[in-house]
Parts: C-alpha cells; structure tokens; sequence
C-alpha cells in the first residue's frame, strides 16, 4: 500500500478569485478567465470569456480543482489564465511530482462527491479542507513517476484522439460552410476560379456540374440559382417519434455529459426509461434551455447499436435530415452560426429558465439542397464523421482501462512492476 500525505506537504493551494465584472469580455482581450466545471474539458479547460484585470492567476501546467460543486473535478492549465471562486490551483512543490498529483486527485473525485452527499461539505471545499485533504504517495519518487507514466501515457493517447476527431469534425464543418452558407462553388465559378475539368481544394472536377454559376437575391441575402428558401421542417424533422416502452432499460445520455465541443457526449449510461426525448443513430441533439444553448450542448448520436433506442433530458430538441441529405447535416446545421443565433433569439420564459421551444424552430428559413448537391455532401462529409467516430470509440476503450488502473495503481493495490507491458499494450 502507498502511504499517505496531506496535500499541503506536497503542492500550494492557491484559491481563485473573481476580477471585477466589467473586466470580462468574450472577444480575446486579456488572459483566458475559468470560473469552474463549466469551462472544464476532457483535460484542458475551453476559453469562453477572458478578462484584463485578472486577480489570480494560474501558470501552464498547473492543476485547476473545483472547489464548488460538483467539488474535485480536475483540469490542467494548458496556458496562463485567471481563476474565479469557483477554482483553486494545485501547484505541486517539485514540478516533476505534476502529473502524478494529477491523477492521485482525479481519484479522490469519488470521495468528493460522497462528501457532499453525506452534508459535511456545504457546497464548497475551503483551504483548509485542501489542506488536509490525504492524497496516497510513494515514498520512491521513481514509483511516482511510473504511475503517472503509464496513466499518463494512456491519458495523452485519449487527448491525441480527441484533437483528430475534432479535426476532422472541423473539415466537415468548413465543408458545410463553404457549400451552404458562403457558396464557395458557385462563386469560384462566377469569378472564373473553377472551370469545368480542373479541381479546386475540396472542389473536385466531377461536382463542377452540380452547382449554378449564378447567385440570385432572396429573403435570406443571395442564394444559388434555383435553390429557393424553404423553413426548417421542410428539410430536417423536428423531434421525430421513436418507440421506447416506459421502464426499458436503455442508453441514457444526461444534460452534465453534452459536448459543448465536437460531437460525441463524454459519458451514456444505461438506465429504465422515464420520460424524456427519445431518439436513434443519426438523430442531433441540441440543449434548448439556458445556459446549455448558448454554451454549445449539441451532440450527433452514433453510439448506439443497430435498431437500438436512446433517451435523454426533455430539454433536448431532435433533429434528423430528410432524405436525401445526410444524417449528419442536421448535426452541421446545428453547429453554424446562424441556426444558433436564431435558436438563442427564439428563447422564452423567465430569466435564467428560458428556452426554446420545437415550434419556434420551424420558422427558421434556408436555402434548399437540391437532391444531387445533398448526395455529394454526404459522400464527402461521412468518410470524416466515421474517423472521428473511431478515434472517440478508442479513447472510450482506452479511458475505461485508464480508470480500472488509476484508483488500484495510485493506491499501491496493483504495482507498476505489474502493468509494466503497457506501454506496448498503448
């Protein structure tokens, strides 16, 4: 068994402290600002609002714990940044002791959370609690670093597979973009940039004939000829009906587990139907309350088996593209700006409870794909979404061995004498 030390022996604990608010801006000006879990990642935390005048801040590779509930969660600053109440840093005294500190505190997560439910913290951990908080160690430094090598090694290959498959994710959103929004294939055409036989990035020889070379004036600005403007329904289904018996055991995904970024939910766990949206592979998914909406909790259902029905929270909205475009252009759609901004404008009801209902969706107006364009979209975008649904189905694979290891190798249960064919086996 390791032996133990109190976390203050080991790291300073710096709590966070929130800069004035009319310091915080959205647009880049001044040092990222993180204010708690919402802002917290796989393992780097996601920059929203930066802030000028930042009163504590933290250092790259520092640990950034929440000290607010849910209490425990762990980041890792990949980049200087500002902290808010919501964090403290966890600066370990001998930097090569970092990412062994990382790990033995991810463990103590559970042990967070049943704090909290026993009432003996009250929403928030102090320094004191940090403080005396035991965190399992060695005593051989060599034993650290082997822990945190091997946990490490599997961490970072999930990280590497996150960033490909937002990556490809990203190309197939620039894709969307360019077609559908910025009609880069008619304009290269208007300004003579594409002629017919030759190729252009992401503008093959053989789609030259599918699009027009003129842009004409509609409600929505300038559109390619002969698309026309039809309302949301008329392409995409809005919350379609799926069958579930009430009380089946089936795929849950939580409102906590929606991406914010990239498409794939962090965590579905199988749990007896109740009530809540219904849906299947292919299906989008998009938080309509606030703040989930504003945030971005929008994810594209392929985790599930063939025929198999998901659920979730009601305070999702479903959508699914109608033949002949893609399943995934609702998820592409859902991702632009413009379907947000109408989305968020749409919201109703009491502040800080608002949301968008079904209905207000069907009033968003777009340009029409015709069939031959929708066909050729989804040839090109689906070889993307199914490498970066791959890289997630590994990362899975590998996150679940990396937490059977994490609590038996930082508590000395399993050695690192045991395990020491990982790094092939990674």
């Amino acid at each position: 068994m390791a032996g133990e030390v109190r976390l203050a022996e080991v790291a300073e604990i710096i709590m966070g402290q929130s800069p004035p608010g009319e310091t915080y801006n959205e647009i880049g000006e001044g040092l990222p600002f993180f204010q708690g879990v919402a802002d917290f990642n796989y393992r780097f935390p996601t920059p929203r609002v930066y802030c000028t005048a930042p009163s504590r801040i933290a250092q790259p590779s520092d640990i950034l714990l929440s000290v607010r509930a849910p209490i425990g969660r762990v980041n890792i600053a990949d980049r200087e940044c500002a902290i808010g109440r919501g964090l403290c840093i966890i600066r370990a005294c001998d930097p090569a002791n970092a990412r062994y500190l990382e790990f033995a505190l991810r463990a103590k997560e559970s042990q967070w959370d049943a704090i909290e439910g026993s009432g003996s913290v009250f929403g928030n951990a102090t320094r004191r609690d940090l403080e005396m908080l035991l965190i399992p160690w060695p005593e051989e430094k060599a034993e650290r670093l082997a822990i945190a090598h091997i946990l490490g090694t599997l961490d970072d290959k999930i990280e590497l597979n996150r960033r490909m498959s937002e990556t490809l994710e990203q190309m197939a959103r620039a894709l969307f973009k360019a077609w559908f929004v910025d009609f880069e294939p008619v304009r290269a055409k208007m300004e003579g940039r594409w002629q017919r036989g030759e190729s252009l990035p992401g503008l093959p020889a053989h789609l030259y004939d599918l699009f027009p070379d003129r842009l004409v004036d509609s409600e929505l600005g300038q559109i390619p000829e002969g698309w026309g403007v039809v309302s949301l329904p008329d392409m995409v289904e809005i919350n379609p009906t799926r069958p579930l018996r009430k009380g089946a055991i089936a795929p849950y995904l939580d409102m906590a587990n929606m991406p914010t970024r990239g498409h794939a939910p962090n965590e579905v766990v199988d749990r007896p139907f109740g009530s809540g949206v219904r849906f299947i592979n292919g299906d989008t998914l998009v938080a309509r309350i606030t703040p989930c909406l504003e945030n971005g909790k929008t994810a594209f259902v392929d985790f599930l088996r063939d025929g198999q029905v998901g659920w979730g929270s009601t305070e999702y909205i479903v959508l699914r593209p109608r033949p002949p475009l893609p399943e995934e252009f609702a998820y592409c759609l859902a991702r632009s700006d413009a379907f947000r901004e109408f989305a968020i404008q749409s919201m109703t009801g009491t502040s800080g409870r608002q949301r968008v209902q079904a209905d207000a969706l069907e009033h968003f107006r777009l340009p029409r794909v015709p069939r031959l364009v929708a066909e050729a979209f989804g040839r090109a975008i689906k070889p993307l979404f199914m490498r970066s649904s791959a890289a997630v189905s590994e990362s899975r694979t590998l996150a679940v061995l990396r937490d059977a290891l994490l609590p038996k190798l930082i508590s000395g249960e399993i050695r690192v004498k045991d395990v020491k064919h990982m790094d092939g086996c990674v």
